[in-house]
């Protein structure tokens, strides 16, 4: 499933110009993210964050399985295991989540691929691919332990914690 975030609407040519990033995407930095936030107690295991982030354990176990590959995380077996980051918190910044999950961050202007046999390049073309380089910089500057500093982030991540006590109740 993509989620078409709206940049900018055109009402000259009627159209929405959008950046394409998938539930996969926010799901992988969603979940990674909680990793990172739980895991001052050792490896932090897939099902406590498919409770506390609502996200199905066998979609978890896909994303974990690339960002594993990716060498983003590590996997500890047994009794105890689960998840730890493969680095510090300040090494991994949001770009390389998104990146390790097989996601491409494209703003484009056309619902057609590059590549399809339709396709035909826009003559804003060169705009957008520079507007995707932009948006992709910004988020290699942002890291987890960024993220883990946020007011807003530090309160939510509370809050999930209260509905995983209560479905343990």
């Amino acid at each position: 499933m993509t989620i078409l975030v709206r940049i900018v609407y055109c009402p000259r040519l009627r159209r929405y110009f959008t950046m394409r990033l998938s539930t996969k995407s926010r799901y992988a930095v969603t979940s990674l993210l909680d990793l990172v936030m739980h895991s001052e107690q050792g490896p932090v295991s897939l099902a406590d964050i498919s409770v506390r982030q609502g996200i199905s354990l066998s979609y978890l176990e896909q994303l974990f399985a690339k960002m594993r590959r990716n060498k983003l995380v590590v996997s500890t077996r047994g009794p105890g295991g689960g998840y730890s980051l493969g680095g510090t918190p300040d090494q991994v910044c949001i770009a390389d989540v998104i990146n390790a999950v097989d996601e491409e961050m494209q703003v484009a202007d056309k619902d057609i691929p590059n590549g399809s046999p339709t396709y035909e390049p826009c003559l804003t073309e060169q705009l957008w691919e520079e507007l995707s380089a932009e948006i992709e910089s910004f988020l290699t500057t942002i890291s987890l332990a960024d993220m883990m500093q946020n007011e807003n982030v530090q309160e939510l991540s509370r809050a999930h914690d209260l509905r995983q006590r209560q479905n343990l109740l």
